[in-house]
Formats: C-alpha cells, structure tokens, sequence
C-alpha cells in the first residue's frame, strides 16, 4: 500500500466535506473493492474516510411498492431479510449469490453500486428493476447513474444514502459466474412491471447495459421462447481469458432465457 491518512466520520455531512475538498479521498463503506486495491496499489488515495459508523445509512425498508436500502446495508442482510424476500426474492437471491461469505457479510450495496465494477452483481438489479439512487443532493436514476467502467454520475461532495427499488410483478437475475470470484462473466436481470419489461446485463461489456429486444419480446409475451432466439451483438464486449465476445453474446440469451424461466416458478 502506499501511506494515506484514515479517518472516521460521524455523519454523511462530515464526509461530504472532505471528499469534497480532497479529490483524491476515498470512501470506505465493507472495502471489499477499495482494500483489496490498495494492497495491489492499483488504488492511492490521499485519505481513506470511514462511514461505517453512521447508522443513519444501514436498514431496510419494504413495502408493496417499493424496497429501500440504506447505503451501509451489507449484501448478507439483504440476502437473509424476510422483507426483501417477499417483495422482490430475486434481490434476495442476487445478494445471496455475490462473492463469499465473508464479502456478503462485509460488502455493501452503497459501495458495490458506488465502485461500479463491470461485472458486479447489484448494478444488474438497480438497472433491471428501475431504481432510484438517493444521494445526499439529489436523486438520480439506474438508467442514469451507470456512465461506464467505474464510473457513476456522483458528482463532487456527493454520496449514496439509500436505493430504493419498485416491487415488480416477478423477476429473476441468473449468472454465469467465475468459479473463482464469483464475479458476472454474464449475468441478466429481467423484471416484469405488467405494462412494461426490464432486461440489464451485467458482465457482458465495459459497464451495466439494457437489451431493448429482448424487453419489448417479453412485454409482448413473457415466456422463455421469446428471447430464446435474440443474439445481441459482439460488438463491443469483453473478451478476455475467462471468455470471448462472442461467447459472451451467446451467454446473454443463455441467462436472459433462464431468468424468464425462473420468474415465472
């Protein structure tokens, strides 16, 4: 690592202040993402501001609208809590499938969406279930927030509190996960609204993205067979050791058509 300077602060205020006046100062919600980058100095912030201490950023909230999780929520709380499981399962079922035990039980859905890595789990759901993520300034939409590989619409001073996520009629989210880090090499979220469909990929390309055929398919007709035949383009997607474009292409209508399946169990 290279030396920072660590504090911890006692409300989102306090660090709105220093992330605002320290464009190299770092966040630290369960660190699951930043520590590691720091061991491998791939990440050098000046000051590491601690926020695990705010209370007022953990919780969860569900109703038969909506499911709203503070910030510090950790993934194994959302994957145990009986709300969540009876509004939306399949946002249980994500957070139960996110890494290992010990980054579920550390890891937080604030940092996870923050850090926005192409391949992580939660970008899925808050895409594929039309979230809205609230900030100490405003509120800013899924479709909006996501702006590419690691990058977020947050501005400066600015920082997730909660995300709140409409209750949908069904949905599902299947991946096909590196055996290792149980990272997305492709993963699909599909929700279905009645009137209309949502379908996010995570894994497949340099950040979070939707697949308009395949929404207006299952808006028509929600059922396997109506996405069992849309390819989506290579163009543009990973390719790297773990698996090439055009496999990747495939695995989205390979996880889109198992995510219809498992929506309508």
């Amino acid at each position: 690592m290279y030396s920072f300077s660590y504090q911890k602060v006692k409300s989102v205020d306090d660090a709105a202040k220093v992330i605002a006046k320290d464009a190299d100062a770092k966040l630290l919600a369960g660190g699951q993402s930043l520590i590691a980058a720091m061991k491998l100095r791939l990440s050098k912030p000046s000051n590491v501001v601690d926020i695990g201490g705010i209370k007022d950023l953990a919780g969860i909230k569900a109703d038969a609208k909506a499911v709203t999780l503070g910030a510090m929520t950790r993934h194994a709380e959302v994957a145990a809590s009986a709300a969540v499981k009876k509004a939306i399962p399949a946002l249980a079922a994500l957070a139960g499938d996110i890494g290992d035990r010990m980054v579920r039980n550390m890891g937080t859905i604030g940092g996870s969406i923050a850090n926005n890595d192409p391949a992580a789990d939660y970008p899925a759901g808050a895409v594929g279930l039309g979230a809205t993520i609230v900030t100490n300034k405003r509120k800013i939409a899924a479709d909006d927030f996501f702006k590419g590989m690691y990058e977020t619409a947050l501005g400066k001073g600015e920082i997730i509190t909660s995300v709140s996520f409409p209750v949908p009629k069904r949905a599902a989210y299947m991946k096909f996960k590196n055996p290792a880090s149980r990272y997305a090499i492709v993963g699909v979220f599909v929700a279905d609204f009645g009137a209309s469909v949502r379908v996010a990929v995570t894994g497949a390309g340099p950040g979070v993205f939707r697949v308009a055929a395949m929404e207006k398919a299952l808006a028509a007709k929600f059922a396997p067979e109506s996405v069992a035949n849309i390819q989506v383009p290579d163009k543009g997607l990973n390719s790297d050791l773990h698996a090439k474009a055009d496999y990747r292409a495939h695995l989205i209508t390979v996880m889109a058509r198992r995510a219809v399946e498992a929506a309508l169990k």
